[in-house]
């Protein structure tokens, strides 16, 4: 999907409603420092320090939106960013724009990183040949989810189940409270119904094959090496035909080409929203008539 279409996805209210919760808890009551700038008419240029993949845009724009500023992109969404580059001009009351500064800037590096690693994800899947769903998971953090899964969709990444509702999906502590195996997938099958997909959690190939049995439309191989996951997952699709295996669990940019197989649907990492380190961004106001520069310039 082309990246600048992705914005489309995110209800305008949600954005919103996200921006004021974030400006909110960085400042919940008197911004002193607004004394210091006054409210006049001023400009800020956005520049991007690090290399990797533009993203995050419409919650940059909703933030400075909430401050009633105005936000000019110069480049894309989903853009390869090579430092230093200007990304966007903002303009605004002086106040209102330092007001937005850091909160939309840990925005913008956030998604931007996930989207590079991500990105980066895909870039080394398919260099193996491999045509499968690289896809991230539900280890996100709290509040801060639709970014997340928003930056994986740029990345060119899956982002899976959103929250619990968009998959009925078995974990092994499901298991032990259902009592097996059977009996956890006969509970998903009727709270799934006919409009969601069911998939297990597996430690091994019988349990696998017992889930498949039972009706499950996906398998989860959890924490299997290579050397295990792909008999595993050829044996599974040999019975089941229909069956999408996932793999997951301790896979790494760095061991994900050994995760590629024919028979493997969707590798999913958690290390896509849990570790991508967050891309560098500054926010630089500058005097009307002057060119912009990516360090702070006093007289």
């Amino acid at each position: 999907m082309d990246a600048e279409g992705l914005a489309l996805l995110l209800p305008p209210p949600t954005l919103a409603a996200l921006a004021s919760s974030w400006l909110q808890e960085d400042c919940p009551g008197l911004h002193v420092t607004a004394l210091v700038t006054g409210a006049a008419p001023s400009q800020a240029a956005l520049w991007a320090k690090s290399p990797g993949v533009l993203a995050g845009r419409p919650f940059f724009d909703a933030i400075f939106a909430q401050l009633g500023c105005q936000v000019s992109w110069l480049l894309p969404e989903g853009s390869k960013l090579v430092p230093v580059t200007k990304v966007a001009e903002v303009r605004g009351p002086a106040h209102r724009l330092l007001l937005g500064e850091r909160v939309a800037l840990n925005t913008l590096a956030r998604c931007s990183g996930i989207a590079s690693a991500a990105a980066e994800a895909v870039r080394v899947a398919r260099g193996t040949g491999w045509t499968g769903h690289v896809a991230g998971t539900r280890k996100t953090t709290p509040g801060f989810r639709l970014v997340e899964k928003y930056g994986l969709l740029v990345g060119g990444a899956a982002p899976h189940r959103y929250d619990l509702g968009g998959l009925v999906m078995v974990k092994d502590n499901h298991v032990v409270a259902a009592g097996d195996v059977e009996q956890a997938v006969r509970g998903a099958r009727r709270a799934a119904d006919f409009a969601l997909k069911v998939e297990v959690e597996c430690s091994s190939l019988q349990e696998a094959v017992r889930a498949a049995r039972a009706g499950a439309d996906l398998v989860l191989l959890d924490n299997f090496q290579p050397e295990e996951l792909h008999p595993t997952a050829a044996a599974l699709k040999a019975q089941f035909p229909s069956l999408v295996v996932e793999a997951s669990g301790g896979v790494t940019l760095g061991n994900l080409p050994q995760f590629c197989g024919p028979h493997v649907d969707v590798i999913s990492l958690g290390m896509l929203t849990q570790a991508a380190p967050a891309l560098d961004f500054s926010l630089k106001l500058f005097a009307e008539g002057t060119t912009p520069v990516p360090h702070a310039r006093r007289s």
